[in-house]
This record gives C-alpha cells, sequence and structure tokens, in this order.
C-alpha cells in the first residue's frame, strides 16, 4: 500500500469524500457534524493523505494544524469493503509520525459517541489516544467524543 500526499483535484478522492460526508450526515444531528468537505481540507492548514492499494483508493486523512504543536487528526475514512484490513492502523502509524515531524507535542480528534464510531475510538485508543474536554473550536456536546495523546 502507498500514502501520498494528496491535492484533493481527482475526482475519484471527491466521490470517496462526498460518501463519507453523506454518511457522517445520516448517522450525526446536523450541529454534530464536524466532517470536512472538499473545500474544508482544500484550507492551508491542513494536509490531506490517500491510501491506495494497487492504485486502488482504499483510504484517506488529514491533519489541521491548530497551533505549533498542537494538530488534530481529521477525515480518517477507510473503503467500507477494506474494513478490519489494517488500513486504518497504517495510516494512523503515519499521520501520528508526520504530527510528529511538524514538531507537534499533541494529537487531538473529534469522533462520534454512538455505537457507529465504537470501532474508531477502539483504534484511536490501540494507539494511545484517551479521553479528552472539548479543544479548538468545540464545544461539549452528547454526540461527540473528544479524544488527544501526547506525541
Amino acid at each position: 500500500m502507498q500514502i501520498a500526499v494528496d491535492d484533493l483535484s481527482g475526482p475519484e478522492i471527491a466521490a470517496f469524500l462526498t460518501e463519507h460526508v453523506e454518511q457522517m450526515r445520516a448517522i450525526s444531528p446536523p450541529e454534530s457534524k464536524h466532517a470536512l468537505d472538499l473545500d474544508g481540507l482544500r484550507r492551508p492548514e491542513v494536509t490531506f493523505w490517500t491510501v491506495r492499494d494497487d492504485d486502488r483508493l482504499v483510504g484517506c486523512g488529514a491533519l489541521k494544524r491548530l497551533d505549533a504543536r498542537h494538530t488534530e487528526l481529521k477525515s480518517m475514512r477507510t473503503d467500507p469493503a477494506r474494513k478490519r484490513s489494517g488500513i486504518a492502523s497504517l495510516l494512523l502509524e503515519h499521520l501520528i509520525a508526520e504530527a510528529r515531524s511538524l514538531g507537534c507535542t499533541r494529537l487531538s480528534l473529534e469522533t462520534g459517541a454512538g455505537d457507529f464510531f465504537l470501532p474508531a475510538r477502539k483504534l484511536y485508543e490501540k494507539f494511545g489516544f484517551a479521553p479528552c474536554a472539548p479543544f479548538a473550536a468545540y464545544r461539549p456536546d452528547p454526540h461527540s467524543a473528544f479524544m488527544t495523546r501526547e506525541l
């Protein structure tokens, strides 16, 4: 598998992310949906990566710089047909290493609090993330789980 920075210009990644945002909108109330659309992911403080397996898009993730030492994990997604195949772990290892290389000392994330998001929360726990208070512009939300880890 190959992980590379993506400029978000291709139709394949646009469709992949549109599916992600639509799924999050179907699961989460509008006020609790924090998935970034293409324009949000194209902001200068965001770096976006795709995971390809034999040139097939199978996953993605991003880092959003919050300040000089704090970065947020955004838009982690695995192709539903490839879930539980190690793609998310491979990508998360890569994103943690990238955050470290930027000089960050903290990596945080927001994910859903419902049962649908339990596998994601377990993955993050496996990689050392622990529950935390809302960070950046987030507010307390019963539909959100906030997690962080030191780097």
